[in-house]
């Protein structure tokens, strides 16, 4: 798919409040969530993450990986960060799940060993069908990327060992995202906007987006998902899940969530706008209005 293609779906099907709530989660991920009428928060800080290498096979010569929910290793969906050494590029590979990643720092070429490089910054989005052989490579002192999976485990093959699930991959550069304004209202109004990167926000099943949010923003995301999840992409953003603990300070790489009907307190600080990639199978609505406790 192209990115003409890319942008009229994406079109298509940008309504930022959802109706369906979320009542069907893939199997693995409702067996593990206990939806409930109050909303339940976990927060993990970049900072404090655990970065193990990404491919044992290879140690150090992998990238590193940090988990930040899920268990890539196990079964069922899985979010994690993934660190390259500046200068890294790999071996042809295949994995054998299907993943989507969100590049958050430094610049990532995927694709086609014999691809022109297409090196894509922060707030780019690419996905990697399994069994097709690829090369990753990285350039920058700090280049991260949020990899996804629907399906544990993530492994990495020989190329001999490639096959076929009939889909292909997609690089979209940040510069190429289709964003869209809250239906409705004006754009001076809400300067926030969201791009719908996969799935049907309106057949209650997991699916991505990223919001963004512009400096100096101070407002509230609502969420009525079984299980939201979320990523900070790139800026500083502050958050509260509202009745929860004070406010807190999220470096990109910085992952919260929520289940059941949610309030998220958020702030945009700093001169960069904010970007995060949100996962639900609800609906959300943005408001720039903080509610009092």
């Amino acid at each position: 798919m192209n990115f003409s293609q890319l942008g009229k779906t994406l079109s298509l099907t940008a309504v930022l409040v959802v109706s369906a709530r979320g009542a069907h989660l893939s199997a693995t991920e409702s067996a593990n969530t206990v939806a409930k009428s109050a909303a339940e928060e976990n927060v993990v800080l970049a900072s404090d993450v655990e970065w193990t290498p990404l491919n044992p096979l290879r140690g150090d010569k992998a990238p590193k990986a940090a988990t930040l929910w899920g268990d890539r290793s196990g079964t069922g969906p899985s979010g994690f960060l993934v660190r390259f050494a500046d200068g890294f590029s790999s071996p042809p590979h295949i994995h054998n799940v299907t993943y989507r990643g969100v590049v958050i720092s430094g610049l990532v070429h995927n694709d086609d060993p014999d691809a022109v490089d297409m090196w894509m910054p922060a707030g780019s989005f690419w996905t990697q069908p399994a069994g097709e052989v690829h090369i990753t490579a990285a350039k920058g002192s700090n280049s991260v990327a949020y990899i996804e999976i629907e399906q544990a485990p993530y492994l990495v093959l020989p190329p001999n060992e490639a096959f076929d699930v009939g889909s292909r991959p997609i690089n979209v550069h940040a510069s190429n995202i289709v964003w869209t304004d809250l239906p409705g209202v004006p754009a001076s109004a809400t300067p926030q906007r969201v791009a719908f990167l996969w799935g049907d926000p309106q057949d209650g099943q997991p699916h991505g987006m990223l919001v963004k949010l512009p400096a100096g923003y101070h407002g509230e995301l609502r969420s009525d998902g079984a299980c939201n999840r979320a990523v900070v992409i790139t800026g500083q953003i502050g958050h509260q899940l509202l009745g929860g603990a004070d406010m807190r300070k999220l470096e990109p790489g910085s992952y919260f969530s929520s289940s059941g009907n949610a309030v998220h307190r958020l702030s945009c600080d700093g001169a960069d706008e904010c970007i995060i990639y949100m996962r639900t199978d609800g609906s959300i609505d943005l408001a720039s209005t903080p509610s009092k406790n």
